[in-house]
């Protein structure tokens, strides 16, 4: 690959939040997968001898965003998830690579899956990295641990498990296939009907077999969870993240923040009647879900106010069309609406999702080293999150997979 220099762009990241200004009128020098520099515009020219010139046109750069709640096999009850679970296992590959090659293409350069089916997503994963297909970057647990019977035991997306040494068992299976990290399910939620969004899954001495297990692994624990009561527990035990949080209490939140566990709010899930009645979801699921909207929010607040780190993760497919633009874009929208504001958005879906991966010297900022993991877009992130409604051009390891820009062309 030879060198790349993207110019006449505003260079704007994570960082801030920490008080790393935007760079006006910037150039991004690429050599290879990675950025080699960035700066004023003449001072990285001065550098770039030979290397070949994009023009963005005034654009606003930034990281490629990170989801960091993604099922690329997501099947919900009704008409849409049958479908999905009737797929042969050649059909769910394509399936799923289709779904990884709309993702990237609306800007997510890297994803964390969490619940795929039938160990899936390691072959996909495979494929990305040889240049047999097109996705961003994949960091995966697998398949998900639950009890026999409890939240998703239905899809081959989780793996049934029960006692201390069923779960230890469990979490070795994943990390055996090639995990990442562990996710477990610790309560109900709101796709299984026999289940309520409060029902306990796992007893402590199995929270803790899970959590000293994958720890022991280096592998970081991730939990769907509800309430504030099981969460507590959890994150008393060292419990590494939360999606979801539907119910949590000013005190759970605080104690999150103070052991430092995430939270991956996934804010859409109790507000998309419209990706549901596209599915064809149950009136049971739907009425579960949307009414736990209000008191979703309610929590997304506790855990602002008492500082817990918060991160971008949709649950609905990344590149879902939803609501006038991406599924993840809309619930970054969301999430700055309830409070996190457009800077601190900007850090959810880029920077703070790399240090939680452990990947910041490789994505998550625009800075000389990282992967060029790029997008541009027409307006100002830092002035509001609806910015990311007008990416225009994409960029993964420094090669250009969409460019809607005149003559510009799709690459990928």
């Amino acid at each position: 690959m030879s060198d790349v220099v993207v110019v006449n762009c505003t260079v704007v990241d994570g960082r801030a939040v920490d008080g790393v200004g935007p760079v006006a009128d910037a150039a991004v020098l690429v050599r290879g997968e990675r950025i080699a520099l960035v700066g004023p515009r003449e001072d990285v020219l001065r550098q770039a001898d030979g290397a070949t010139e994009i023009d963005l046109g005034g654009a606003y750069v930034t990281p490629g965003l990170v989801n960091m709640h993604t099922h690329l096999s997501l099947s919900l009850p009704g008409k849409g998830g049958e479908s999905v679970k009737s797929l042969t296992s050649h059909e769910l590959a394509l399936y799923m690579a289709d779904g990884a090659r709309r993702t990237l293409h609306c800007g997510v350069t890297t994803v964390r899956c969490v619940a795929e089916k039938d160990h899936a997503d390691f072959a996909l994963r495979r494929a990305i990295e040889a240049g047999m297909a097109t996705g961003p970057r994949i960091f995966t647990a697998g398949q998900a641990l639950v009890c026999t019977g409890g939240h998703g035991h239905e899809g081959s997306d989780t793996l049934e498990c029960d006692g201390t040494d069923g779960f230890r068992r469990g979490v070795r299976t994943q990390i055996k296939a090639g995990a990442d990290l562990i996710k477990v399910m610790i309560s109900g939620g709101i796709a299984g009907e026999h289940e309520r969004i409060d029902t306990p899954q796992l007893f402590a001495d199995e929270m803790a077999a899970v959590l000293a297990t994958a720890h022991a692994w280096g592998r970081k624990v991730t939990a769907h969870a509800g309430p504030a009561s099981v969460i507590g527990e959890a994150v008393e035990l060292g419990l590494d993240c939360v999606e979801h949080g539907y119910q949590l209490t000013p005190e759970v939140a605080a104690r999150m923040a103070e052991r430092g566990t995430a939270l991956v709010p996934t804010l859409l899930v109790t507000r998309c009647k419209e990706f549901f009645d596209e599915l064809g979801v149950p009136e049971w699921m739907q009425c579960r879900s949307l009414g736990a909207g209000p008191r979703h929010l309610e929590s997304y607040a506790m855990a602002l106010a008492a500082g817990v780190e918060v991160l971008l993760g949709s649950d609905m497919p990344p590149f879902w069309d939803f609501e006038g633009t991406s599924a993840t874009v809309r619930e970054l929208e969301y999430m700055s609406e309830g409070g996190l504001g457009p800077a601190r958005a900007l850090h959810a879906g880029t920077l703070g999702p790399a240090r939680w991966l452990g990947a910041e010297e490789d994505i998550g900022a625009v800075e000389a080293g990282r992967y060029a993991d790029l997008v541009a877009m027409d307006a100002d992130p830092l002035a509001a999150t609806s910015a990311f409604r007008t990416i225009r051009w994409v960029m993964k390891g420094g090669r250009v997979v969409r460019d809607d820009r005149a003559g510009g062309g799709n690459r990928a």
